[in-house]
């Protein structure tokens, strides 16, 4: 038996630059985080499995339309919702992942189903429509995923011709709206689940980081559980998350010190934006970012809850 248990969650880096957030808008995202890391707490502190805390956490945040996931899910260029999710159990180095799926309410309930119910790893697009519908989810229709506010920044996009990565980087400043859970419960396992509704205005099938493990997503009881937030393709490039539990694993560095040189070296160098959450197996907690803030939280056995939004807040 572990002797702490611990959870970290985000909802996105960048964040609304600091001149537009008001205090009704910041009440609102901490009390969202409050909600969410409380729902994963509550799981790990009855004996429950990391997966399920990550699970729950992701599922208060996807439920919440001020994060790009789920519910809040931005439009592509089609008008349409396409929402990607992912997990991984760090005991058995199994995932579940989910691309490009519309109208399913969780998506990352269909990532753990995936995981749970299949051979596979990466479902996408229609099949992983019908593999929802076989799983018995639940499904809402358009008007559940309609967002006034997105909406604009979708009309905005489409007539500027530009893609944005959820705030739109004219108004609100660049956030990246994915959200996040990464976990360690009682019994010494680690967790960690991703879900998006990916960029305004994304054509092609364009596919981020989020639902592809070892660049948005990655668990491994040896090292760490990681879930990343940013500019998709640099992840991807940097197979980030996996960078992190590889450093600590081969070059025996902590979990704080790999997350800085993933975050503020190798992405950096390379022109990624964003950042990442992790949680080591001695229940080390490392929330780093190369933006201008996280929306993030965390909390373990003997320390104070923390939620914060900008660097030094």
């Amino acid at each position: 038996m572990a002797e702490k248990i611990g959870i970290a969650i985000h909802g996105g880096a960048g964040t609304i630059l600091r001149s537009k957030m008001t205090s009704e808008k910041e009440r609102l995202y901490s009390k969202a985080l409050q909600e969410s890391l409380t729902a994963g707490w509550d799981c790990l502190s009855s004996n429950k499995s990391s997966l399920d805390a990550v699970e729950r956490a992701v599922e208060i945040l996807e439920n919440n339309s001020l994060f790009n996931a789920g519910k809040g899910s931005v439009f592509t260029n089609e008008g349409t919702h396409k929402m990607d999710a992912s997990v991984m159990d760090g005991k058995t180095l199994k995932a579940g992942c989910v691309s490009s799926v519309s109208n399913v309410k969780n998506p990352v309930f269909l990532a753990r189903k995936i995981m749970d119910n299949s051979p596979f790893v990466l479902l996408s697009g229609k099949g992983a429509k019908e593999f929802a519908e076989k799983m018995n989810l639940q499904f809402e229709d358009d008007k559940y995923f309609f967002d006034e506010y997105r909406y604009e920044q979708y009309l905005n996009a489409i007539r500027g011709d530009s893609v944005e990565l959820d705030h739109s980087e004219n108004t609100d400043g660049k956030k990246f709206g994915t959200v996040g859970a990464v976990a360690l419960d009682c019994n010494g396992n680690l967790a960690a689940a991703t879900s998006t509704g990916g960029m305004t205005n994304v054509k092609f099938g364009r596919i981020g980081d989020s639902p592809i493990i070892g660049a948005g997503t990655y668990a491994n009881n040896k090292t760490c559980a990681v879930s990343c937030t940013g500019d998709g393709e640099y992840f991807i490039r940097s197979v980030a998350a996996y960078d992190v539990s590889a450093l600590m694993e081969y070059k025996s560095l902590s979990l704080a010190d790999a997350c800085e040189m993933v975050v503020h070296k190798k992405l950096k160098n390379i022109g990624g934006e964003g950042g990442m959450i992790a949680i080591d197996k001695d229940c080390n907690i490392a929330m780093t970012f190369n933006s201008e803030g996280m929306y993030r939280a965390s909390r373990k056995t003997n320390s104070d809850i923390e939620i914060k939004i900008f660097d030094d807040n």
